[in-house]
């Protein structure tokens, strides 16, 4: 299911998978289909994890690696789950096809 929050966003962020919702800035991104892929990437990662543990995952890893570049932005960048959904978003048939747990290959 899609949402639209126009002011939930920070910046230039314009998408957010909360397991089963994809929350957009606005209306006109529900025809990117590239960007509504990654989202899908996202709650794929999100159910093999039992929800929960996905979240505690990517907090940790994104406040380790933004301590690692010294930058949160880098640090966003550089998480496994960021890694494979931007990795991945242009191939369509990746949500369906992927095999569990493919974000590991990225760590």
């Amino acid at each position: 299911m899609i949402l639209v929050f126009k002011h939930f966003f920070y910046k230039n962020y314009v998408g957010l998978s909360v397991w089963p919702f994809i929350i957009l800035k606005n209306d006109s991104l529900k025809t990117d289909i590239v960007l509504i892929n990654h989202e899908k990437i996202h709650l794929k990662q999100q159910l093999e994890l039992l929800i929960i543990p996905f979240y505690l995952i990517y907090i940790a890893e994104w406040l380790m690696r933004s301590l690692f570049y010294l930058s949160f932005y880098r640090g966003y960048q550089n998480i496994s789950f960021e890694r494979e959904a931007y990795a991945n978003e242009h191939n369509l048939n990746y949500a369906r096809e992927r095999r569990p747990f493919s974000f590991m290959k990225y760590l």
